[in-house]
């Protein structure tokens, strides 16, 4: 997507993989316009992977994107999905929620995080771990998001991802995800070869079979490449 009038790009990808020997990821991606301009991505991790995970990150991200698509803000859009899936299954089912936007109205990014592990945000030149969290959507009463906002630029990235790809290689220790992310995004200024480094690095870490579900989203305003104000979306899923 092109950012009109400021010489700037929107470009984002996205890798996934699911659990190793599990039919289906619990992890949900969707993407959405917003009605005032600019995008948003919603990234759910389920409880648990498989079939029930999915149904559980399907409910809430199209809970948040029909009230994104209506208008709504995004930290009030995170509380309304916890409160619906609080009173659905009365705070039995939990689910991490990520709510990406670059707003054009205001000329921001806002992360909204219900989750524990990290983002990655490259903002002023300065490359940092997001690491406050907030509770997982579904499990109390006064669950609330915690929400990041500041304007963009030129060479600004945000990188968020479901916790397997934290937690990958977990019996050696942590790893650096993000010098990981640093070194990969100033030597390619792609956010398809960054998310898909990340998930490669994760797997590899895994010994090739992924011990959780893995989603990784990353996000990159660079200079705009060609004039014409044309919006491209490319999707690559093996079937």
């Amino acid at each position: 997507m092109e950012i009109v009038d400021v010489g700037l790009e929107l470009r984002v990808a996205a890798a996934k993989v699911g659990k190793y020997a599990t039919r289906e990821s619990g992890d949900t991606l969707e993407m959405i316009e917003r009605p005032r301009g600019g995008l948003s991505f919603v990234l759910v991790d389920g409880q648990s992977s498989g079939r029930g995970a999915k149904a559980i990150s399907n409910m809430v991200a199209r809970k948040v994107v029909s009230l994104l698509g209506e208008g709504v803000r995004d930290g009030a859009a995170a509380r309304a999905a916890h409160d619906y899936l609080f009173t659905q299954y009365q705070g039995k089912v939990r689910a991490d929620l990520t709510i990406l936007s670059l707003d054009l109205t205001t000329k921001t990014v806002v992360l909204s995080r219900n989750m524990q592990c990290p983002a990655i945000v490259r903002r002023e030149g300065v490359w940092s771990q997001i690491d406050e969290s907030a509770q997982p959507v579904g499990l109390y009463a006064a669950t609330k998001p915690a929400i990041l906002e500041f304007p963009f630029e030129a060479g600004t990235w945000v990188v968020v991802a479901t916790d397997g790809l934290w937690s990958a290689g977990r019996s050696n220790g942590p790893w650096d995800v993000l010098g990981y992310a640093r070194e990969v995004a100033e030597r390619t200024s792609d956010p398809e070869a960054v998310a898909d480094a990340l998930l490669r690095r994760a797997a590899e870490l895994d010994s090739g079979r992924p011990a959780d579900d893995i989603s990784v989203l990353a996000l990159g305003i660079l200079p705009r490449r060609e004039d014409g104000g044309v919006r491209r979306l490319v999707v690559r899923v093996p079937i």
